[in-house]
């Protein structure tokens, strides 16, 4: 092999890159086409190299490569360049590398197929971390503090506000502990900024949650007088909002302000909110006018129904006629960005499009769209309520006015509930002929407002006692729409006051079936079950409505009531407690309190719960009549004289309220004052012979004892007896024989010792 490998010698040193520039025609592209052997390679496998093998010699041989031409060259690399140990023009190239460095061909011959590396083993293990390093500690130390941070946040969210607030101060604590580390470890540049923003952001948040106002605002003042937290004056909001909660709106407007001229001009809908609540805050202060400039430029810039709503009220407030027209139509405008109702109806019989449908019908997004259109009717409805008696010169006028605006808008459906709503006005201006005359104007009109009319009729009727106009009125609401529960119940109160509490039990169950939440239905079941004497089902009626009404002063009563019928006056009692816990001045549930108690025997507790009945309402005369025999019974009969009397006030026919009074009189031993009494009564009643206690029908006993006390002087007139004749005196005191009072010193004394006769000793004498 060397044999053809010669070294160069000195002097050929100018010849020894040369050649570089020749052309070699194994590159010339130009002439492929009309390369037999190139075109045939291409074809077919033919011409194709054989694979190199071991027993090709080294690249110092040349090798001859055919060309289109059929001659033969050496090959050379690229750009010209002749292989190394190639003989060209005479001149043997210098060998200068028998092996590619880094590369070894034997080493890869027989190697199987790995292109995962599975045959180099398992991994080496990861480097344990030394957790004893400050860097370490700082990193597990943040991470605590962010997960309290979430924890506080989840709280909050759950409705459990002290753990949300205490979490929020164990992070504010670890926050500053992980600041003084990292200051003593790195520079202060590498302080987490973002770390510390959210710490205080959400400890302000849990502070005003908790209504801590003072710490909030305290907190927001750190981020907001820290120059290195970005965009901070943006909180400034958030203070604005603890101000208008504690009603100091001054400052409200001008940390409101403040965030406005903070906030670029790109945040659109941030700006607009702020100006909003700046309204709201002028609104409060009763600057009507700048209220009116703020609301105005919201519904240049972007409408929506709050504004135009603040709009109408500031409006209304100034009383201005023409622009509280104009801000109605404003926000009758809004636009309210829902889609169409049809969309969730099924066009066709499709299994999968029905299926979508049935999916969407109640889902988030469309719970969204009934809230936000409901808030649309309350605004309008409310708006309409308020302007229409002022716009015009009559409110009929008004609502008139208000009724066509809406009909010209998106929101044609809440017209005739416009016009329901001015019957109900005629009926609080107590116009029953004018509210009844607008309801019948919904005879003709679709089954929904005509239902709706039918039952306000039928509930005017049945209040006016003409309960067959009332059935009749109930009937055709029940026909238009037979799933209104309060046709329903309508129609069994009909039943039910006709007396056929089966039927009208059986309407009161249909319209809970069409709508559970309807409580005027399950009151009135209860009250049908309690008429028919089935006290269970009645109880259970009322314990379902009490879930619902917490506070309802008639359920608790109706339970209470429901109890005693069942003979179980400790439950009784107990819910009667809680009735005067609701309603502490309701003088009757006192008064049934105080009898169940009397009832009981403890006459200690019906005392306090009849006298506080009679501090509510001193004109029950089953209260007065319980309390004078109560003092009567306890030996107090002088301060049973002023019940009587007020008795005797209430029913000044009644002779025996009087007859009491005198009687008080004589058993406290003001026999003078019982005997004026007397003489009043027989003035005022000389024909009732009640006075004398005799309850016996013998008339001329009555009539002797009349003639009698006529015989008797005036009060003013001295008291003296001229005739000799025997005066029937018996008498029976009404309020029955006088209690004997039970004997303190029944015992003997024993008898003094007599020392007059005795003679005293001189020790015994004074000094």
């Amino acid at each position: 092999m060397m044999e053809n490998v010669r070294l160069t010698p000195e002097t050929d040193e100018d010849d020894l890159y040369s050649g570089y520039n020749d052309y070699n025609p194994t590159y010339d592209t130009k002439e492929l086409e009309n390369d037999t052997a190139f075109q045939q390679a291409v074809r077919t496998s033919h011409g194709r190299r054989p694979p190199i093998t071991a027993k090709i010699p080294s690249t110092a041989v040349t090798r001859p490569v055919a060309t289109g031409y059929g001659s033969k060259t050496s090959l050379a690399s690229s750009m010209g360049r002749p292989m190394t140990g190639a003989i060209q023009d005479g001149v043997t190239r210098p060998l200068t590398a028998v092996r590619a460095a880094g590369f070894t061909k034997a080493a890869f011959r027989g190697s199987a197929f790995d292109p995962l590396g599975q045959s180099r083993g398992p991994a080496p293990p990861l480097e344990t971390k030394n957790e004893d390093s400050p860097e370490e500690k700082i990193r597990q130390l943040e991470k605590k503090v962010n997960e309290l941070v979430e924890e506080s946040c989840i709280a909050n969210s759950c409705g459990d506000l002290k753990l949300a607030l205490e979490k929020a101060k164990d992070a504010g604590r670890m926050e500053r502990v992980l600041v003084r580390q990292r200051e003593q470890v790195t520079t202060p540049e590498n302080i987490n900024l973002d770390l510390t923003y959210s710490v205080l952001f959400n400890l302000a948040s849990q502070y005003s949650a908790n209504d801590m106002y003072a710490e909030a605002l305290n907190t927001y003042q750190v981020i907001v007088k820290n120059k290195i937290f970005s965009n901070a004056g943006r909180l400034k909001v958030n203070m604005g909002n603890i101000y208008l909660k504690q009603r100091n709106y001054s400052k409200a407007i001008k940390f409101y302000r403040m965030a406005l001229d903070q906030i670029p001009s790109i945040h659109k809908e941030m700006r607009i909110k702020i100006m909003r609540n700046i309204g709201v805050a002028f609104i409060k202060t009763g600057q009507y006018s700048d209220a009116i400039n703020s609301f105005e430029h919201i519904m240049s810039m972007a409408p929506n129904l709050k504004a135009g709503f603040n709009l109408t009220l500031s409006y209304f407030a100034v009383g201005d006629r023409d622009k509280m027209k104009k801000a109605f139509q404003k926000l009758i405008a809004v636009p309210l960005e829902i889609d169409d109702e049809d969309k969730y109806i099924s066009p066709s019989d499709d299994t999968h499009t029905n299926l979508v449908i049935e999916a969407i019908k109640n889902d988030h997004l469309r719970q969204m769209e009934r809230e936000r259109k409901a808030m649309a009717e309350k605004y309008i409805m409310t708006a309409a309520k308020l302007i229409a008696p002022v716009i015009e010169s009559s409110f009929a006028v008004g609502y008139d006015w208000c009724v066509e605006a809406v009909k010209a808008s998106q929101y044609v459906e809440l017209a005739s509930d416009l016009e329901i709503n001015k019957a109900i006005t005629y009926l609080r201006q107590k116009d029953f002929n004018e509210a009844v005359e607008t309801l019948k104007m919904f005879e003709k009109k679709d089954s929904r407002v005509k239902s709706a009319a039918a039952t306000n009729l039928s509930s005017l009727y049945y209040l006016k006692n003409e309960f067959a106009q009332a059935s009749s009125y109930a009937d055709l609401a029940v026909n238009s729409d037979r799933y209104n529960p309060s046709a329903l119940t309508n129609k069994g109160n009909t039943v039910f006051a006709n007396g056929d509490y089966e039927k009208a039990a059986e309407f009161y169950k249909e319209a809970l079936r069409n709508d559970s939440s309807c409580t005027e239905a399950l009151y009135n079941i209860g009250l049908t079950y309690k008429k028919l004497n089935r006290l269970n089902e009645a109880l259970d009626c009322f314990l379902k409505l009490h879930a619902i009404l917490r506070n309802s002063a008639q359920v608790l009563y109706q339970i209470a009531n429901i109890y005693e019928l069942m003979e179980d006056p400790n439950q009784a009692i107990e819910w009667l407690m809680q009735l005067i816990s609701v309603v502490p001045t309701d003088s009757r549930a006192l008064s049934k309190l105080g009898e169940l108690y009397d009832s009981e025997g403890d006459k200690s507790q019906a005392f306090q719960y009849y006298y506080e009945s009679y501090r509510y309402f001193p004109s029950n005369i089953d209260v007065i009549e319980w309390l004078g025999a109560y003092y009567i019974d306890t030996q107090f009969c002088e301060k049973a004289i002023q019940y009587f009397e007020r008795a005797s006030l209430i029913q000044p026919t009644q002779v025996k309220w009087q007859l009491m009074v005198a009687s008080c009189f004589r058993r406290s031993g003001n026999y003078q004052k019982a005997l004026d009494t007397y003489k009043d009564i027989h003035r005022k009643f000389p024909e009732n012979v009640e006075y004398s206690g005799q309850n016996s029908s013998a008339s001329s006993k009555g009539e002797r004892l009349s003639a009698k006390l006529r015989a008797l002087p005036g009060t003013n007139e001295p008291y003296e007896s001229s005739s000799n004749k025997e005066i029937d005196a018996s008498y029976v005191d009404p309020l029955g024989p006088q209690t004997e009072r039970p004997k303190t010193a029944a015992k003997k004394r024993a008898e003094e010792e007599d020392f007059a006769d005795e003679d005293l000793g001189d020790y015994l004498l004074p000094e």
